[in-house]
């Protein structure tokens, strides 16, 4: 079959036209297909024109997705203005808030995302023939579960169901694999485009952030090439908005008065969209600054010149913290050819590319799939409402990661749209038409049912578009999170902040998208509250609920903290959260303060009630409270008056572990009595228990928890007499055999009993005045006769005159060099010549004997 030019007269020849034959042929025979052509190949504009030819299309519509909204209208527009007809006959459009069919339209193009939405309400698609995936190698999140639903929709309820998959840099032999599809290659007809690289001295003069780098170098790009060639329009690639923003602010009044400068992202009005797309006036030039959203489908027409500034910005989803937030990222290498190629789609161009050679190199082939780093809320929900269980019972290019659906189905059973099972709920169910992620459709339903339906339609608008205020320049890093002012200012209640101005354009969306949500639910009033944003913000993100923790600073339910001027609220104790940003130091970006009452109200049957039994420092004592928690968030604290005894003693004994043994009050008794223990542990280890700091500490709550019951502090615990605690662990039987073997005391000669210091364990030591021992003729034993005493012998003023553990030697040699020192010192004592006959002396001074 060929395509019937007579049929359409004045279509343009573009070089998809020569596969078209190929291509009706396939879907003839297959009820899918891949069609791999170049940019510039005229499939968006030609391949459903086309398909109005097919026999087997009969009266069924051609659904064509495109990833944007600005690429969704321009395609529709491309089309019709081909057919000399106005939008909305042979060819419509669907976006969001905007439909423009009739009951003549053949070719509607829409959003991804209307798809899934198509066939949830109709699963067997009726009425439609074919959908085509244009651009599908963007591998948004959409297009993989449109395809995924639309797969088993063809397996199951429409065999007919043709569905055409167009990319420019996907990798067909793979898809047509994994689709089991035959795969048309269109050549393409694309002008050799001259690229431009940095050198590595360049890009290291440029700065280390995207955003310094990208500053630093594109205005000064665009003067060049606008002055080294005297044709073509200018198309720039920069991750975001801000970075349009800052690059528009430098060429402000440095372009010639012959060259526009616009900006090309989705929140334009139309007007100034087509502005950007359409050729420039006969003898001007123009500048477009863009986003990836001139990637493809859209034909800006008179480029001639490409400056590639080699970011995206892109959204990153952290399992860990549930959180979603917007990442620079350098392009892939697929993206990047896509980008230079709108250099030559009409004629031999020119690409700077704003990175090195080296750099080239180290880019990746692809982009990450969507599905691989998102948050899958959204996709969690329209899988339960289509029944499916299992993930993998669909048809993925790439499966969605098992961590992330997890915590998908977690904020939806939270959002009470799925029960435990994880069926949808009515409220799941309600929350899916509305065209908004489960969270926003979560707040504007709870917000109606509240009679808070106006506020929470344009809370939920300014949460889904662009901010409605923006930084003045010069004021690009002061922040302002209040959500209550930004209600204001949708009002029309309130003039900018000091520092920023308000965004028309995005003001104007928002204003837009409320009362299209009001339309939606039927809300009648149109009665903004802005004192409730922060119980509505709450609502849709349960998650980040916050309380202050500090002045400009903020605990998240989930115990992660983030900066918040807090004085901007006057130190509101809580707060709803929207947006964070992640960085190195986490900040608040958008949030509400919230009263306690509201939060008890509405989040109550989540709160925990806990005991907290714990140590004080300060005070060194333990302290018994109950809290009302919600994850992190203390909503009460009081005092526990009975708290548990064990989680006392637990808390006790952890404290006294970790200060170690020594710390213990131990008195010069219990001291002696460990050490006498230590002894006799040595002399028998199987018989006597282990004390060493080591062994109490790792057993002190068999040897000390018994005694610590009702005790709350360190002072209590100084007052326990560890003598008799340490004793009270033997038997009877024991305590009679320590004082046999290991006794407190020694009898001397003269009837005094000294006490035995048993500090060295090997050696216990028995230090008496040597006069006390005159007739005494060995070393006294212990442990049964096992160990002798080191003896000690001192003088009478109790300083050591000689170490001995052999008596007996002593007196027969040692001892008359120490009489002949001894009788100089003291000459009023008795150093009697044969110490073994004489008596001993008690005392310190006595006569000398005659």
């Amino acid at each position: 079959m060929t395509l019937a030019t007579n049929t359409f007269p004045g279509l343009p020849q573009f070089p998809v036209t020569e596969v078209l034959p190929e291509l009706l042929s396939t879907l003839e025979s297959n009820m899918r297909g891949v069609l791999e052509a170049p940019p510039g190949a005229g499939k968006t504009t030609l391949v459903p024109l086309a398909l109005l030819q097919a026999a087997w299309r009969k009266e069924g519509k051609i659904l064509v997705l495109e990833p944007r909204r600005l690429a969704t209208r321009a395609a529709a527009q491309r089309m019709a203005d081909l057919l000399g007809e106005p939008l909305g006959q042979t060819v419509g459009y669907w976006i969001r808030m905007e439909h423009v069919v009739s009951a003549q339209t053949k070719i509607e193009v829409v959003t991804e995302g209307i798809l899934t939405r198509l066939l949830q309400e109709d699963p067997a698609l009726e009425g439609i023939a074919a959908v085509i995936f244009d651009e599908f190698h963007e591998r948004s999140l959409q297009a993989d579960l449109g395809l995924a639903l639309a797969l088993d929709t063809q397996a199951v309820l429409r065999p007919d169901l043709r569905l055409l998959i167009m990319s420019a840099t996907l990798d067909a032999a793979s898809i047509g694999k994994w689709l089991k599809a035959p795969v048309v290659r269109s050549e393409g007809r694309l002008y050799s485009v001259e690229t431009h690289y940095l050198t590595n001295a360049e890009v290291a003069a440029a700065g280390n952030w995207p955003s310094e780098r990208l500053v630093n170098l594109v205005p000064k790009t665009i003067r060049q090439a606008l002055d080294q060639h005297s044709e073509g329009d200018v198309l720039v690639f920069l991750p975001g908005m801000g970075e349009m923003r800052r690059v528009a602010e430098k060429l402000d009044n440095t372009l010639s008065p012959a060259t526009d400068l616009h900006l090309l992202h989705g929140d334009l009005v139309l007007s100034k969209q087509v502005a950007a797309i359409q050729p420039a006036p006969a003898g001007r030039r123009k500048v477009v600054l863009a986003t990836s959203i001139a990637e493809t489908s859209l034909t800006i027409e008179g480029v001639r010149i490409v400056v590639d500034g080699g970011y995206a910005r892109v959204p990153e989803f952290v399992p860990r913290t549930g959180l979603t937030t917007l990442v620079t990222i350098p392009v892939s290498k697929a993206a990047a050819d896509q980008r230079r190629g709108r250099a030559g789609r009409l004629a031999p161009g020119t690409c700077y590319r704003l990175w090195s050679t080296a750099d080239q190199l180290q880019l990746p082939e692809r982009q990450t799939p969507e599905i691989c780093e998102a948050d899958l809320t959204g996709l969690a929900l329209e899988l339960a409402i289509w029944g499916i269980k299992d993930v993998a019972s669909l048809s993925w290019l790439d499966v969605p990661p098992a961590a992330a659906m997890h915590l998908a189905k977690e904020l939806l059973l939270r959002l009470e749209a799925i029960n435990k099972t994880g069926k949808p709920t009515a409220h799941g169910k309600a929350l899916a038409p509305l065209g908004l992620p489960p969270r926003l459709g979560h707040l504007v339903i709870r917000g109606t049912q509240l009679g808070l339906g106006a506020t929470a339609c344009a809370l939920a608008a300014l949460l889904s578009e662009k901010d409605v205020i923006k930084p003045i320049q010069g004021n690009w890093g002061n922040a302002q999170p209040d959500l209550h002012l930004r209600l204001e200012i949708i009002s029309g209640k309130r003039p900018p902040v000091p520092g920023y101005t308000i965004d028309e354009n995005a003001l104007r969306r928002v204003r837009d998208q409320a009362q299209h949500l009001r339309q939606r639910i039927r809300e009648q009033h149109k009665t903004i509250a802005p004192d409730h944003a922060g119980i509505l913000t709450a609502l849709a993100y349960p998650d980040r609920l916050a309380q202050r923790e500090s002045s400009g600073r903020v605990r998240l339910i989930s115990g992660h903290r983030a900066l918040l001027p807090t004085e901007l609220f006057g130190e509101a104790e809580y707060y709803g959260i929207a947006h964070l940003d992640l960085g190195k130091q986490p900040r608040v970006l958008l949030a509400a303060p919230i009263t306690k009452e509201e939060v008890l109200e509405h989040f109550l049957d989540q709160a925990e009630e806990t005991q907290e039994v714990r140590w004080d420092s300060a005070t060194d004592r333990i302290i018994a409270k109950r809290f009302l928690r919600l994850g992190a968030i203390i909503l009460e604290e009081k005092a526990l008056s009975t708290p548990d005894p064990n989680k006392i003693l637990e808390v006790l004994l952890e404290v006294l572990r970790e200060r170690g043994i020594e710390r213990l009050q131990w008195s010069v008794e219990a001291e002696r009595t460990r050490q006498r223990l230590a002894y006799l542990h040595l002399l028998h280890p199987a018989n006597w228990p282990d004390v060493s700091d080591k062994n109490l500490n790792e057993s002190i709550e068999e040897w000390l928890g018994p005694h610590l019951h009702g005790m709350r502090s360190l002072e209590q615990v100084s007052k326990l007499n560890l003598k008799e605690i340490l004793l009270s662990n033997l038997s009877w039987a024991q305590q009679q055999e320590m004082e046999r073997l290991a006794p407190e005391y020694y009898e001397v000669p003269t009837g005094s009993k000294i006490p035995l210091d048993y500090s060295n364990p090997e050696a216990p030591v028995l230090a008496v005045r040597l006069q006390e021992v005159f007739g005494l003729l060995d070393t006294p034993l212990i442990g049964g006769g096992k160990t002798p005493l080191l003896l000690h012998l001192l003088s009478p003023a109790s300083r050591p005159v000689q170490v001995t553990r052999d008596l007996r030697s002593f007196w027969t040699t040692g001892y008359f060099d120490v009489r002949k020192d001894l009788r100089g010192r003291y000459p009023k004592h008795h150093w009697p010549e044969d110490p073994l006959t004489a008596s001993p002396v008690r005392g310190v001074k006595r006569k000398t004997q005659k």
